[in-house]
């Protein structure tokens, strides 16, 4: 069941549709639908989530690729080359090409990935979630990613380098452990965001870690921190 993030909605003000990952095995409950075109970024699918559409994926239309486990968007030399000569990501096709071959993949247990708000009665195949938040607001969720974090856990927050996509999916050490990860930092796709939004995207285990700190009347979304910080910012952190 999905559990209920409306005091994270209402404390932070959040105007933009919460947007989900989802791995599952029918896309019908998640139109309408958008499919992608022939590579383009999972991002250009922004303005859509915030119509309420969902960019469907499949091995066949895959977008980028990133999203869809081993199919690669180029060539690995082709991609080491426009990576690292024409994006300016690596000092050297040495360096671009170790990372490159780090990087995980997801394998899909289904045949179609679904990327956009929300859908409750779909809570069983979500992987993650991603709030598209401003600075104030994504300060907040950093606090409450560590609210229940010991020090021998896996780090509870994350940012490390990434497409947006990846961001999203790709990066975490365990989609079944609770971690978050600031995203969007990958300046080839916030073109399609506005200049002051960020992401903030937790697997499903953060997702519920979240949504528990969030009805804890003692954690940080409910001190007088954050209150006074709501007053300076005029009475809402929209």
């Amino acid at each position: 069941m999905q559990p209920d993030y409306a005091p994270i909605v209402e404390r932070l003000s959040l105007t933009k549709p919460l947007v989900g990952y989802y791995d599952a095995p029918d896309p019908a409950p998640f139109e309408p639908l958008v499919l992608p075109k022939g590579r383009q970024c999972v991002f250009k699918a922004y303005t859509d989530w915030m119509d309420g559409k969902t960019l469907h994926l499949t091995r066949e239309r895959h977008g980028c690729g990133y999203l869809m486990g081993e199919v690669e968007p180029r060539p690995r030399d082709e991609m080491i080359e426009f990576l690292c000569d024409e994006e300016g990501l690596r000092a050297s096709h040495e360096l671009m090409g170790l990372w490159l071959d780090a990087l995980r993949h997801y394998e899909p247990r289904n045949d179609h990935v679904l990327v956009g708000p929300l859908r409750a009665d779909q809570y069983d195949h979500l992987r993650t979630v991603t709030f598209f938040v401003n600075p104030d607001q994504l300060s907040v969720l950093c606090l409450g990613a560590t609210y229940y974090s010991r020090p021998d856990d896996l780090p509870p927050l994350l940012c490390r380098f990434g497409a947006g996509c990846m961001q999203m999916l790709t990066l975490f050490d365990d989609l079944e452990a609770p971690q978050a990860l600031i995203g969007t930092t990958d300046d080839a796709m916030r073109g399609e965001l506005e200049p002051c939004t960020l992401g903030f995207t937790a697997t499903r285990p953060m997702f519920e870690l979240l949504c528990t700190w969030a009805h804890d009347p003692k954690s940080s979304l409910h001190s007088r921190w954050l209150d006074g910080l709501i007053g300076r910012r005029g009475g809402s952190l929209a």
